[in-house]
C-alpha cells in the first residue's frame, strides 16, 4: 500500500462514532490521514476517537448536530484549526425512519431529511471555500441503494437519499473546475446497528469495512479522474 500512501492528508467524517463512519476512520487513519470525527453523542465520539488513537491514528472527536448550521460552523472550524486543511471531507452521519408515510409527522419528516440532506449541505457548504482556495479536495457522499430503488415503509428515507444523489452529481459539476471531485457511495444493507427491522443473514449482508474500501478506492483514484457513484452490493442476496 506504499504507492497509495495517504500520509499527510486529513479527514472528516461525521456520523463516525461507529458503523460505517468509524470503519472510515479506521482504514483511512491505517492510511496515515489524520482523522477528525464527529457525531451528537460527545460520550460516544470520545470514546471512538480514544480508540483510533489507541490503533495508532491521529484522531480527535468533536460533538456536532449537523442539521445545525451554528454547530456545523464550530465543527469546521475547529477541524480546520487543528489539521489546518481537510484533504477529504466523508459525509456518512445518517438517521432513518421506517413504515407508511401517513404515519409519520412533520417532525418525523424534518428529522431525516434534515440529517441525511441538509447535513450534507451545510457541512460541504463549510468546507467547500477551503477546498477550493487550494484547488483541490475530495467529498465522498454515502448514499444507499435506497436512494436508487423504493420500497414499501421507506418513504422519508428514500427520499432524502434520492435527494442526495441529486445533490452530489450537481455539486460534481459545480467543483469539478475547482479541482474537487464529489462522489456518492451507495451501498445496500449494511450489518450495522442502523436500520429497519429485517430478518436478512447479517453474515451475507455487506460489512461496515466494506463501504470503507470503497471510499478508500475512490479517493486514491488518479488524480485526473474522479468516479463519481459506487454501487455496492452482497455476494449473496442476505
Amino acid at each position: 500500500m506504499t504507492e497509495r500512501t495517504l500520509a499527510g492528508k486529513s479527514a472528516l467524517i461525521t456520523g463516525a462514532s461507529r458503523g460505517i463512519g468509524f470503519a472510515i476512520a479506521q482504514r483511512l487513519g491505517q492510511l496515515g490521514t489524520r482523522i477528525v470525527i464527529c457525531g451528537r453523542d460527545q460520550n460516544a465520539i470520545d470514546a471512538a476517537s480514544t480508540r483510533l488513537r489507541g490503533q495508532g491514528v491521529d484522531a480527535f472527536g468533536i460533538s456536532a448536530d449537523v442539521s445545525r448550521s451554528d454547530q456545523v460552523s464550530s465543527l469546521v472550524e475547529k477541524a480546520l484549526a487543528r489539521f489546518t486543511t481537510i484533504d477529504f471531507l466523508v459525509n456518512n452521519a445518517g438517521t432513518g425512519r421506517f413504515g407508511p408515510v401517513q404515519d409519520f409527522t412533520e417532525g418525523d419528516w424534518d428529522t431525516v431529511l434534515d440529517t441525511n440532506l441538509k447535513g450534507v449541505f451545510l457541512v460541504s457548504r463549510a468546507i467547500v471555500p477551503s477546498m477550493i482556495s487550494r484547488g483541490r479536495g475530495h467529498i465522498v457522499n454515502i448514499s444507499s441503494l435506497a436512494g436508487k430503488n423504493f420500497f414499501p415503509g421507506g418513504g422519508l428515507y428514500c427520499a432524502s437519499k434520492w435527494g442526495l444523489l441529486g445533490l452530489t452529481y450537481c455539486m460534481g459539476e459545480d467543483l469539478r473546475a475547482h479541482g474537487i471531485r464529489v462522489t456518492a457511495v451507495c451501498p445496500g444493507s449494511v450489518a450495522t446497528e442502523f436500520g429497519h427491522p429485517s430478518t436478512k443473514n447479517v453474515h451475507k449482508m455487506l460489512q461496515p469495512h466494506d463501504v470503507a474500501h470503497a471510499v478508500e478506492m475512490v479517493i486514491t483514484a488518479e488524480p485526473q479522474s474522479f468516479i463519481s457513484e459506487v454501487v455496492m452490493r452482497p455476494t449473496q442476496k442476505p
